[in-house]
C-alpha cells in the first residue's frame, strides 16, 4: 500500500492572489494560484519545489490525473508511460529540473524520471511484481523510493542505471519505503511490518539506522524529509497524540508540537537547509498548513498571507532555500488548489502595499476530480 505522498488531493482553477490595499505587517507571503491542467476539473497541489522556484505536483484532466512541471508561470503536463490517458503524479525535483513521481505503465505502476521532456520507466527491483514509486531526487540525480519484490515491499536507491534494494531495520520483515534525500546521498523513509508499527530511518553508507519514536510514542514514526546538514523531519506518535518532529544526531527527535487550539495533530514534510519546517497540523479551525523555525516555533501559514483573500491554507509540502513554500488549499470558491508561497522580502518586483491588488480570474466549471481529491480536512 502507498502511504505518506498518496494522502492527498488535488487543486487548481487559474487563480492569482497578492495582499490587496488593506495589507498589514502580518502579511509576510505572496500567494500564487498554480492553475491546472488544461482539460481538468480544478484540482491540483503542489508536492515539491526546487531552488530556481520550479514547482512539481499533479493536477486533474479529462481522463484522471497527470503529473505537472510549474515554472516561470507555466504548468506543463509531463505525460504518462503509457499513451497519455492514464494517471501519474509527481513528487520530487532537483535543481537541475529533474522530476520524479509514479506512473501507471504497460507493466504495472512504475517509478519515474523525468528530464528534458522525456518520461523514463525507472523498472522495479529483482523479483519485482510491476509496481515502484519514485518519491525523492537529488542533484546528482539519484532517486529513492519503494519497489515490490517476491517478498515484500523495500526502500530502493536508483543510481547510475541501477536500482538498489535499502532493505529493512532490524527485525522488520516486509516493508520500508524512502521518501527524501540529500545531497550526501543520505536517505530518509519508514521501515516496518503492518503488525508491529513502523519506524523512521536514516540510511547513509550502507547502513539503516531507527530514529526511534517521540517520548510516549507506540512504535509509529515516519520519516518525510532531510537537508544537507542531516536534520530529518516526519511525524510519529507521542503521549498527546501524533506530532511532527526534527530529529538531529546531536539532539535526537524533538517534538515541534501543533498549533494553538489544535488537538494533538501534527505533520512534517519539508526542511530547507535553513532548518525551516513546514506541515500541517491541528488548529482550533481544522487543519492548517505550517512553517515550524528554530526561533519562532509554529507558525500558522494562514496568519502570514493576506486574510482577504480567501484561501485557507491546509499543507504546506516543501520549502526551498530562499523559503518558498508549495502545498496545497482552499481557495475562496471552494475549490482544492496548488499554491505557491513567495516571502515578500525575496521578491524584487513585489509593489508596495498600498498598491497591491487582489486579482481573481474566473472560474471553470467543477470537471472530473482526482481519484484522491481534496476536501476540506477535519483535526484527526
Amino acid at each position: 500500500m502507498k502511504i505518506g505522498h498518496w494522502i492527498g488531493g488535488a487543486a487548481a482553477s487559474a487563480l492569482l492572489v497578492a495582499a490587496p490595499a488593506t495589507a498589514t505587517a502580518a502579511v509576510q507571503y505572496i500567494l500564487t494560484d498554480l492553475g491546472d491542467l488544461p482539460g481538468g476539473g480544478d484540482d491540483s497541489e503542489a508536492t515539491g519545489i526546487n531552488n530556481a522556484g520550479q514547482v512539481v505536483g499533479y493536477s486533474s484532466i479529462a481522463t484522471g490525473a497527470h503529473a505537472f512541471l510549474w515554472s516561470g508561470g507555466v504548468m506543463t503536463d509531463l505525460g504518462d508511460l503509457l499513451d497519455g490517458r492514464y494517471a501519474s503524479y509527481a513528487f520530487g525535483i532537483n535543481n537541475a529540473g529533474q522530476v520524479v513521481g509514479v506512473s501507471d505503465a504497460a507493466t504495472g505502476t512504475r517509478a519515474f524520471l523525468w528530464s528534458d521532456g522525456v518520461m523514463t520507466d525507472l523498472g522495479d527491483l529483482p523479483g519485482g511484481v510491476d509496481f515502484s514509486a519514485a518519491n525523492g531526487i537529488n542533484d546528482a540525480g539519484q532517486v529513492v523510493g519503494i519497489s515490490a519484490t517476491a517478498t515484500g515491499q523495500p526502500a530502493f536507491l536508483w543510481s547510475g542505471g541501477v536500482m538498489t534494494d535499502l532493505g529493512l531495520l532490524p527485525g522488520e520483515v516486509d516493508f520500508s519505503e524512502a521518501y527524501g534525500i540529500n545531497e550526501a546521498g543520505q536517505v530518509v523513509g519508514l521501515s516496518g511490518t503492518v503488525t508491529t508499527g513502523y519506524h523512521a530511518f536514516l540510511w547513509s553508507e550502507g547502513t539503516m539506522t531507527d530514529l526511534g519514536d517521540l517520548p510516549g510514542g507506540t512504535d509509529s514514526s515516519w520519516a518525510f524529509g532531510i537537508n544537507n546538514a542531516g536534520q530529518v523531519v516526519g511525524f510519529g506518535s507521542a503521549a498527546t497524540g501524533s506530532r511532527a518532529f526534527l530529529w538531529t544526531a546531536d539532539g535526537g527527535m524533538q517534538d515541534l508540537g501543533d498549533l494553538p487550539g489544535g488537538s494533538d495533530y501534527s505533520y512534517a514534510y519539508g526542511i530547507n537547509d535553513a532548518g525551516q519546517v513546514v506541515g500541517s497540523s491541528g488548529a482550533a479551525t481544522g487543519v492548517h498548513a505550517f512553517l515550524w523555525t528554530a526561533d519562532g516555533g509554529m507558525q500558522d501559514l494562514n496568519d502570514l498571507i493576506d486574510p482577504l483573500a480567501g484561501w485557507v491554507l491546509y499543507e504546506a509540502r516543501a520549502i526551498n532555500a530562499s523559503g518558498q513554500i508549495v502545498g496545497y488549499g482552499h481557495n475562496a470558491a471552494g475549490f482544492a488548489h496548488a499554491f505557491l508561497l513567495t516571502p515578500l522580502t525575496n521578491s524584487a518586483t513585489v509593489p508596495e502595499p498600498a498598491t497591491w491588488a487582489m486579482l481573481i480570474a474566473g472560474f471553470g466549471a467543477v470537471g472530473t476530480a482526482l481519484r484522491r481529491r481534496r476536501r476540506a480536512p477535519a483535526a484527526a
